[in-house]
């Protein structure tokens, strides 16, 4: 049993101004809170010891400061305010713009609610049920909605103005707490009668562009300023340094520390004749930047300490073999309900007798469709995984979207309602040898890395004394099978 409150402080659009993050860390430092940690959801999370748990309370009343105690009834509005200027610039969409459309909300949200530059990729956008994406029509925006607790998507059928936005979230949220509409028909229906002032035709539908992951830590330059991307492999921020950070903030009048969706901090806004500030700063706390891409394009589940080692040997592993994942995002969950935003998502689920009583767990790895984490079409790459067998697994995973790119087969696809049909087209196969014992395939596409079989090899050119990596059955002893080439 925990002996800590689970704290959630939401940062609207994961802007946090340095004097409130300082005063909030503050009041945790004196309720013995060493060190704090960053949510998918732009969100500050931080462990209070129940005998602190008064005491950090009355602080936040006193601060003004809303938080949630053990749950996340309100998940906050994620943005990719934190990509512009840095990442994407160039459009009709400006950091004011987004300050103007945040400030116009003024209730606190139930429902996950994403205000998304259609010309990013390092902000989701469709983890929200209520999915705002910037169009080429300036100041107008695609609405996506997702239905809750489910995975379909419908599309409202004209451009939103800026705004708007907040009074249609709130309409929209009354209307699925009050009549807990679930169906894509009833969802429409309630589009079509949105109470919208102003609005434009759709010119043009929204095609998602490639996921594309910016490098996000260190200093880097634009125009004639620094911003500082600061990662933390354990997820973990020392309260200490994080005031330190706030303090140097308003000393240098930087206004705002930004929050990412890959649970790490970007400081825009670095004079040059400031820079040796913040680069002494990290060599105080002993802060390391610049880790490797592969290490960084992970999204796991908050407060998830298993998660959080699974993706550290994962990342040891790809490291060992020099695995190319450029272009990737991969994912780790252990719970259901939560949102990740992968292009290749590793999900534990439990094994159980009659359904009810847990015997073992194993991992399903699935995909995105063309491997964009924007997409919402899933395929299973493969199903009820060992945890030893998962490291070769993923590496199979990966090697089919590296082959996919070098054969120019990856593509920006265009979004459809979910809830529609779509013509069906017949599977291409594939021919691969299946263990009968474990189901382990060999497929000669991606050779089996345990053996030290490259990829290439046939399955009739594998040495007689080939045998099952996983369970070691006899080669002879494998079963040809015809594949769907999507399930490989």
């Amino acid at each position: 049993m925990r002996d800590y409150y689970l704290i959630r402080i939401n940062f609207k659009g994961g802007i946090a101004s340095p004097a409130e993050m300082k005063d909030i860390l503050t009041a945790a430092a004196q309720a013995q809170v060493e060190s704090v940690r960053f949510g998918l959801r732009q969100q500050m999370l931080l462990y209070v010891p129940h005998s602190f748990g008064k005491q950090f309370g009355k602080a936040m009343k006193a601060l003004e400061v809303d938080f949630q105690v053990d749950n996340n009834e309100y998940p906050n509005i994620v943005s990719s305010y934190v990509a512009e200027e840095v990442f994407q610039k160039g459009n009709w969409l400006t950091e004011g713009i987004y300050k103007d459309i945040l400030d116009t909300f003024e209730h606190r949200s139930k429902l996950k609610i994403n205000i998304s530059d259609a010309d990013q990729s390092f902000s989701p956008f469709f983890s929200g049920h209520l999915n705002f994406i910037a169009s080429p029509t300036p100041n107008f925006w695609y609405l996506y909605v997702r239905i809750p607790k489910s995975n379909s998507l419908v599309s409202f059928k004209r451009l939103v103005f800026s705004n708007e936005i907040a009074k249609i979230s709130q309409y929209l949220e009354e209307q699925f707490l009050t009549n807990e509409k679930t169906e894509g028909k009833e969802i429409e229906t309630l589009l079509e009668n949105l109470p919208i002032a102003i609005s434009a035709p759709i010119e043009a539908e929204l095609v998602p562009a490639r996921f594309t992951l910016p490098y996000y830590e260190g200093f880097n330059r634009y125009g004639k300023k620094t911003w500082l991307g600061i990662y933390r492999r354990n997820e973990s921020f020392s309260v200490e340094f994080l005031i330190k950070i706030c303090r140097l903030c308003q000393e240098t009048k930087i206004g705002e520390i930004c929050l990412t969706p890959f649970k790490s901090l970007i400081i825009k806004g670095i004079q040059e004749v400031d820079r040796w500030k913040w680069s002494n700063v990290l060599s105080e706390f002993n802060i390391n930047v610049r880790h490797a891409a592969n290490e960084l394009n992970w999204q796991i589940e908050d407060d998830s300490d298993e998660a959080l080692q699974l993706k550290s040997a994962l990342v040891r592993g790809f490291d060992d073999i020099d695995l190319r994942t450029f272009g990737l995002c991969f994912g780790i969950k252990t719970r259901p309900r939560t949102e990740v935003y992968a292009s290749i998502m590793l999900m534990k689920r439990s094994v159980k007798l009659f359904n009810l009583i847990p015997l073992y767990s194993v991992y399903d790895i699935s995909y995105t469709e063309d491997f964009n984490p924007n997409g919402r079409t899933k395929k299973y790459f493969t199903k009820g995984v060992w945890r030893f067998n998962v490291d070769e697994q993923l590496r199979r995973c990966v090697l089919k979207y590296n082959k996919l790119i070098a054969d120019n087969q990856v593509k920006a696809a265009g979004l459809k309602d979910d809830h529609k049909s779509n013509e069906l087209q017949a599977p291409a196969t594939k021919t691969v040898h299946q263990c009968p014992c474990c189901f382990t395939i060999y497929d000669k596409d991606f050779g089996d890395l345990l053996n030290n079989i490259p990829a290439g090899v046939p399955f009739e050119n594998l040495p007689d004394s080939y045998t099952c990596p996983t369970c070691e059955t006899d080669k002879k002893d494998f079963k040809v099978l015809e594949v769907d080439v999507n399930l490989v």
